[in-house]
């Protein structure tokens, strides 16, 4: 008969080592610690303006039939994503947020004597996916808090088997304009996939953003992960995709959970796609709360990273974690990022424009202690 039990020595290796992600303080956890309302969430990059008229409408259809199990396929999201990004419907791979995604690639492409690059500052996902399968994580120094492509080329070994690029960031906000993205792919070997992660695509000026899909035609070892829980508003949801050549796709469905989107994501995504105003409102208003924000930091002395995502990091000193316990006193959630080894920098979703209000007075009543 067993006399102990240590379920740490069952786990895998990599497991082991990991520490849980830490996704921004919930409203209702701040709640139930200090007994406040009215709290103001700029913590998690969502989009403030919520979910968009059409999305309701077909949830409110959808409700009726969730008794019955969806689409495993998800063929009319696909055929919509296709038709609107031209490309094969035998190219996209649906998740469970993009994030699923992420994970479908490195179980599906990364085994524990590869290497996968990624930059400093970068997303948490890819050194966690990385380590959980046992592979070797390869940081790579960030270049003015963003990617430093030529660094990355330079890290590149016969044991790399991806790379992860985030464009724009998270949690800086920088971008790499799309010559240099196509230049780094020249690069590349083709036993090395390319992971370019545009969650916050959509918030980028229409001049700036990269053909990355139409890419993939040249670059079969790319592949393209997009999300609909930023400016399409669907965070509580989980919607993403990924757009990669046939052959990639069809391997990571190969393991893909069945009915890995629930039939409400699958609905909510389908409309999000054809409310085009709802989009255009809600990068209108990103704009300019943006400006919102990097007004009062300039008028207050604060250095911030320029951000092309709906968030903007800021730098507010060596008591960044004193002033964050500060904002949550004052009722606002904003985002700490000392465990991306910005220990001086304070992440700040962008929200409406009384919201933005609200951590601009919380910060001015700080700085004035």
């Amino acid at each position: 008969m067993t006399t102990s039990f240590n379920p740490a020595e069952l786990a895998l290796p990599g497991i082991r080592e990991l520490q849980p992600y830490q996704a921004g303080k919930p409203i209702e956890e701040l709640e139930r610690e200090l007994g406040i309302k009215d709290i103001v969430k700029l913590a998690s990059n969502e989009n403030p303006l919520g979910v968009s008229p059409a999305v309701q409408a077909a949830l409110t259809t959808a409700i009726s039939g969730l008794a019955r199990y969806p689409d495993a396929n998800g063929f009319y999201l696909k055929d919509a994503l296709a038709t609107k990004f031209t490309v094969d419907i035998n190219q996209i791979t649906l998740g469970n947020g993009s994030n699923d995604v992420l994970e479908l690639l490195a179980r599906t492409f990364v085994q524990p004597q590869h290497e996968v690059i990624f930059s400093q500052h970068a997303f948490v996902v890819y050194p966690l996916v990385t380590k959980a399968i046992g592979a070797t994580p390869v940081q790579v120094k960030a270049k003015d808090y963003g990617h430093d492509l030529d660094a990355m080329a330079a890290a590149i070994t016969d044991k790399t088997r991806m790379i992860f690029i985030a464009n724009p960031n998270n949690p800086t906000g920088t971008f790499l304009q799309k010559q240099e993205i196509e230049a780094f792919l020249q690069k590349v070997p083709a036993h090395v996939l390319v992971v370019l992660d545009e969650a916050y695509y959509e918030y980028v000026p229409e001049h700036e953003r990269a053909p990355s899909m139409q890419w993939i035609d040249r670059f079969p070892n790319l592949v393209v992960c997009r999300t609909f829980s930023k400016a399409y508003g669907l965070a509580g949801l989980r919607a993403g995709f990924a757009v990669s050549h046939a052959a990639v796709a069809d391997l990571m469905n190969r393991i893909r959970q069945p009915f890995n989107m629930n039939q409400l994501a699958l609905t909510a995504a389908l409309a999000a796609l054809t409310d085009e105003h709802f989009l255009a409102e809600s990068i209108d208003v990103n704009q300019a709360g943006m400006t919102q924000l990097i007004d009062f930091c300039d008028q207050h002395g604060l250095n911030y990273i320029p951000s092309h995502g709906n968030f903007l990091t800021i730098e507010v000193g060596p008591n960044a974690a004193d002033i964050y316990q500060k904002l949550l006193l004052a009722g606002v959630i904003v985002r700490p990022v000392g465990g991306y080894e910005l220990p001086n920098h304070l992440r700040v979703s962008i929200g409406l424009a009384d919201e933005n209000d609200a951590f601009c007075k919380a910060m001015e009543s700080i700085l004035s202690e």
